[in-house]
């Protein structure tokens, strides 16, 4: 992963929300809040929330008693997430993933939803979530498999790379889908402390309401649109027409349905 791939800031946090959250996100997060809300917890920390779509699926499942802190290390996302619920019982925090800013085993959940991926340091990153774990907590996050099980950023990674055939941008395979072995994850939470990893994974229909809403969701609203603007200064528009193009060539006009596949981790501490 690069330095660039975790930053979420300027247009990206809005294009996010609005696009790309209800197309892959909405889904997976509702199963993760369903598990975290089947363990009764009623101290939950979450990491790398972005804007908020597994914090919202969580208040609407948990208990007047729940106490949620909903961290992440881009502010941007942490404000739009904090304006679109009004929640007495969430605080919202810019807190990082490796360097968890509270005490040892106060919390009984930590959740994250799609973030890992973007941890530098993995094996750190689960270090500090079981840290701040009460002894038998669960550590619940999801990871996408293979950029080859996600159709639209897979067409899309495809039509950015006859576009820019002599340096393509990297960004999908290389961290949002580039962490997803069973293998290596188990490792490194069983070499973070954790005693047990179960492990499963869930496919999912992704839906967007155009071939332009998709392709501007993944080129714009993601850390690939610095990617494409490096290597076009002014052709993020013409990069982003491209993609959709290929996404209805291969999906059709109108709205349009894909193919997603993740992986979702439950660790014992």
């Amino acid at each position: 992963m690069r330095a660039a791939d975790k930053v979420f800031a300027g247009a990206i946090p809005d294009i996010y929300d609005r696009l790309m959250v209800p197309m892959i996100f909405e889904p997976y997060a509702q199963d993760l809040a369903g598990r975290v809300a089947s363990l009764e917890p009623r101290h939950i920390l979450e990491v790398a929330a972005g804007t908020g779509v597994l914090t919202r699926a969580m208040a609407g499942r948990l208990d007047a008693q729940t106490r949620i802190v909903a961290t992440d290390l881009n502010q941007s996302m942490l404000d739009l997430a904090q304006s679109r619920l009004s929640d007495g019982r969430i605080t919202w925090q810019v807190a990082d993933a490796l360097a968890l800013p509270f005490e040892p085993q106060a919390f009984d959940v930590v959740a994250c939803q799609f973030g890992v991926m973007f941890f530098p340091d993995k094996i750190e990153g689960y270090k500090e979530a079981c840290r701040v774990l009460k002894p038998g907590g669960r550590y619940l996050f999801n990871v996408w498999d293979t950029l080859a099980t996600s159709d639209f950023p897979q067409a899309i990674s495809s039509a950015l790379e006859e576009l820019f055939p002599d340096d393509p941008p990297g960004f999908m395979a290389r961290t949002p889908h580039g962490y997803h072995d069973e293998t290596r994850i188990r490792g490194d939470l069983t070499a973070a402390g954790f005693k047990s990893v179960e492990f499963e994974t869930l496919g999912r229909t992704s839906r967007a309401n155009s071939a332009r809403d998709a392709a501007t969701a993944f080129c714009q609203g993601t850390p690939l649109r610095k990617e494409i603007e490096a290597r076009s200064p002014s052709g993020l528009e013409a990069a982003t027409e491209h993609a959709a193009l290929a996404l209805e060539r291969k999906f059709g006009t109108g709205a349009i349905e894909g193919r997603i596949r993740a992986h979702v981790i439950t660790a014992v501490r």
